[in-house]
């Protein structure tokens, strides 16, 4: 079971808003500073790392605010209730493991062999990216944030009801860790919108389906996960 279940920010008044949860996030890129600005946005206080060390994130924190802060990457999985994994995947084994085992943890990954080197298991499709990471971290691990595009993700957050809201898909194995994960989504101004369990779930929002990178409403992306 996941360690925390929380209500959602959404819900609740600016004050809990702003001490609902710790979030550390593990890479710097385009997605995981986009997610660093949103969560901080609506008032979570948020550790960021990268792999060159909190100095080099000097100008990010100073941009995010007085609810960010800069950490190693051991750090940040120490300091979040809940931890974004948002590294190339072919690096998830540089991941610290430990700090991690049964927390609820986002892994925005995806797998390009291109990028990442051929991995045989993910080429056969015998498993998926995120089954391996959660083996490697123990963690109740929910897939998210893989399938927007990072600019959507910074830029088209609509209020609940719009009728332009973007939905984002998740999946996992863990009920609770896929709750924690949805109400983060809708905090930030985006629909959920679960497509199943890690494996078969993971598989309908990877590189190459049809929700990947698409820009549509939860009441589409529901009919296309029910048709598959």
């Amino acid at each position: 079971m996941a360690r925390i279940v929380r209500v959602s920010a959404e819900r609740a008044p600016p004050r809990e808003r702003r001490n609902a949860m710790r979030i550390g996030i593990i890479g710097a890129g385009k997605i995981g500073t986009a997610l660093a600005k949103q969560f901080t946005r609506v008032g979570y206080d948020v550790a960021v790392s990268n792999s060159r060390g909190p100095e080099t994130l000097a100008g990010l924190v100073e941009e995010l605010g007085d609810r960010a802060r800069a950490m190693t990457a051991e750090e940040a999985a120490e300091y979040g209730e809940v931890v974004v994994i948002s590294i190339p995947y072919g690096r998830y084994r540089e991941v610290p493991a430990a700090p991690l085992r049964d927390k609820v943890v986002i892994d925005t990954c995806n797998y390009y062999p291109e990028r990442d080197g051929h991995d045989p298991e993910l080429d056969n499709d015998d498993t998926t990216s995120s089954e391996k990471i959660r083996a490697h971290t123990g963690a109740n691990l929910v897939k998210a944030f893989n399938a927007i595009y990072w600019e959507n993700l910074r830029d088209r957050n609509r209020p609940k009801g719009a009728p332009d809201r973007l939905a984002i898909p998740l999946s996992g194995s863990d009920e609770d860790a896929r709750a924690v994960v949805a109400a983060l989504i809708r905090d930030i101004g985006f629909d959920p919108v679960e497509a199943g369990n890690l494996g078969q779930g993971g598989r309908k929002h990877q590189p190459g389906t049809e929700v990947y990178g698409a820009e549509i409403p939860a009441e589409r992306m529901s009919e296309i996960f029910r048709a598959s």
